[in-house]
């Protein structure tokens, strides 16, 4: 996709007479006849700022005193529309990190003047929209900065928050001018299409509200969200961390929600158990099973290696959409946990600018028209497909078996034979499995392919099932494919997830005194490796009968268990080899089991089930004639060791 870069600098117009003059011969819907993109003719320093409360119809905060919560919503509109007779649409990121942590690569928070009319408004959302014609639209999830209610992470009071709001806007809500008064406040300045942008959990609440089939929102953008809060939380039973939603509820919640929310914080303890059982707690909280409620179209970005917000998500949502023949756009980058703005900023605002006009303003632009998904191949280098996964995308059974060395096998097309052992060492993980990948060690059994002749081209999501006989009554799993080969990928296990962060800045809208358009630009940040890990999935084993439950183990019984891998887009390329690593704890990754079992794999009862263009016969051309590789004495190279550090999403 050509890069054209908007501006680097804006200047607003002198005075509100000039542009409403210049608006009234230039405004979106007449300038050149047929429109094909919104222009900034609207004043950015005059522009409407006003906050009102929007009533939720819940009682989130379980007080019992019979008034119905309130969220605050900060709104920055161009003024002269109104004027005009003219409705604009808007733009809503629904959040709960305004006041306590920020948003964006600076963790900018909002601001406000003496009268409690937001000043700065985080992001460039508002400063580069607002002169084109649409509205910006803040919304305190209950229970964060100025809203009334508790946070209950992902559950009903989070999406009834943002969900009213889009109401209101379509006038089916109520709104007022205070946080505790009666004068009401009606949304007449817009034609109440909406569209719901966001990164994480803001992306999440997206999600969520789209999944309730809400009318009213055209569209929306997630941004390395979450599609189901027990698969953040968990691994088909495995812990992600040792913390649950509780935690998470407690870091965001405003003061006034500490001292009267102990009952939802109770639940989020009491019905969310760590045993990793599936409970009404997460039913509620999975926006996957509604997806046949979407509306809206849906814009998904995420990156391929966020260990946060796994690619997990993005590759359930995607294709439940998909099922329902949900309107869709992806773009997949290779850094982790990172904004598309601050990986490929240029591009991301051209687009999603372009994205907004069609989806939001009715333009025929084309965008509908272009190619599907735009993966990031190289850093910095991107590649399109007309669709996602490609066409003639086919699942392949690939097979382990016993190679010429014990811990060393071969992964091919053909059902194999015989056993391979690991022990469980959570001092270990991906990284460390990965570098020894041809050595045998007691932690990981490896399955390596020879050389490619050809390239070949994963993507969407894998299936690894492994037959397994544990020594301990607990036992966790991991599987991960590794493209063994020299690389220069995102370094996204360095601080920053892939990029780095720049002194100098660059312009995405106008400014004004208290809000600055402007914001500090950002590199790729890269690592020569000889091993990449491309895709993981992790289980308990116990979960073998009932994904939502896990019983305990038999030692010296087998088991047969199905372990989901996150989606991902790769291509190993000729010379390089495709691994498959079967382990016990993937450290920093999933929590350890209560034992430290020894696990026997029955490898004619293994297989793992992999997206490839061309399915099983392109592997079989790529693999002909390739050649075993003798292993090197060396480690082979990759990114550090990812830390434990990700509790908020």
């Amino acid at each position: 996709m050509p890069t054209r870069m908007r501006f680097t600098t804006w200047r607003p117009l002198a005075t509100a007479a000039i542009t409403l003059l210049v608006a009234a011969f230039l405004t979106p819907a007449t300038a050149h006849g047929t429109p094909h993109e919104s222009r900034p003719v609207y004043s950015y320093e005059n522009a409407v700022r006003e906050a009102v409360w929007v009533d939720t119809g819940l009682d989130g905060d379980g007080d019992g005193d019979g008034r119905t919560d309130r969220v605050a919503v900060d709104i920055v509109r161009p003024r002269e529309p109104a004027a005009q007779g003219r409705k604009v649409p808007v733009i809503m990121d629904a959040s709960p990190y305004y006041s306590c942590c920020g948003r964006g690569n600076e963790s900018q928070r909002k601001t406000y003047d003496a009268a409690g009319n937001v000043v700065q408004a985080p992001l460039f959302y508002d400063n580069y929209f607002v002169p084109r014609g649409y509205a910006f639209v803040m919304v305190d999830l209950a229970g964060t900065n100025r809203s009334d209610g508790c946070v209950d992470v992902g559950g009903r009071s989070d999406i009834q928050s943002a969900k009213a709001v889009v109401d209101w806007l379509n006038g089916r809500a109520r709104a007022y001018t205070t946080r505790t008064g009666g004068t009401t406040a009606t949304a007449g300045w817009t034609n109440g299409r909406t569209g719901m942008i966001g990164k994480s959990w803001d992306g999440t609440i997206a999600n969520g509200v789209a999944a309730t089939g809400v009318r009213g929102l055209k569209t929306i953008v997630p941004i390395a969200a979450i599609s189901s809060w027990y698969d953040y939380y968990f691994a088909q039973g495995a812990p992600l961390y040792d913390s649950g939603p509780d935690w998470l509820s407690d870091y965001v919640d405003s003061p006034e929600a500490r001292t009267k929310c102990a009952a939802v914080q109770r639940r989020l303890v009491d019905e969310a158990p760590r045993t990793g059982d599936r409970t009404p707690l997460w039913t509620e909280r999975d926006y996957v099973r509604d997806a046949r409620k979407v509306k809206a179209s849906v814009f998904l970005v995420h990156g391929l290696q966020d260990l946060n917000v796994r690619t997990k998500h993005l590759g359930q949502w995607w294709d439940a959409l998909a099922k329902h023949g949900v309107e869709r756009k992806i773009w997949l980058s290779q850094t982790g946990h990172v904004d598309p703005f601050d990986f490929r900023r240029a591009d991301w605002v051209d687009t999603l600018h372009r994205w907004f006009d069609h989806e939001l303003l009715g333009y025929d632009n084309g965008i509908d028209r272009e190619p599907m998904a735009d993966i990031e191949r190289h850093p910095d280098r991107w590649v399109t497909s007309a669709v996602w996964p490609p066409h003639g995308t086919r699942t392949a059974t690939l097979r382990p078996a016993t190679g010429s060395r014990p811990g060393v096998g071969t992964l091919g097309l053909h059902k194999g034979k015989g056993a391979a052992s690991f022990t469980d060492d959570p001092r270990l993980g991906e990284s460390e499995w990965a570098a020894r990948t041809d050595t045998p060690t007691p932690e990981k059994a490896a399955f390596v392919t020879g050389a490619l002749t050809r390239d070949l081209r994963l993507s969407g999501s894998s299936r690894v099932t492994v037959t397994a006989t544990p020594t301990t009554a607990t036992a966790h799993l991991s599987a991960v494919l590794v493209d063994l080969g020299p690389d220069t990928i995102r370094d996204y296990a360095a601080s920053g997830e892939g990029i780095s962060t720049l002194t100098g800045r660059s312009c995405w809208g106008a400014s004004t005194t208290g809000d600055s358009g402007c914001f500090k630009e950002t590199a790729a940040r890269t690592a020569d490796v000889t091993q990449t890990v491309v895709s993981r999935g992790w289980a308990d084993l116990g979960t073998y009968a009932d994904p939502g439950r896990g019983v305990p183990l038999t030692p010296g019984r087998a088991y047969t268990l199905t372990i989901d891998l996150a989606a991902t887009d790769h291509v190993v390329p000729a010379g390089h080899r495709l691994a498959l690593i079967v382990a016990g704890t993937d450290k920093d990754l999933i929590d350890p089991p209560a034992d430290t079992p020894t696990l026997t794999l029955d490898l004619s009862r293994t297989s793992a089930r992999v997206p490839l263009v061309g399915g099983a016969d392109a592997f079989a051309r790529a693999t002909s004639g390739s050649a075993a590789v003798t292993p090197g004495a060396r480690p082979l190279d990759g990114v550090r060791t990812p830390h434990h550090t990700y509790r908020i999403p």
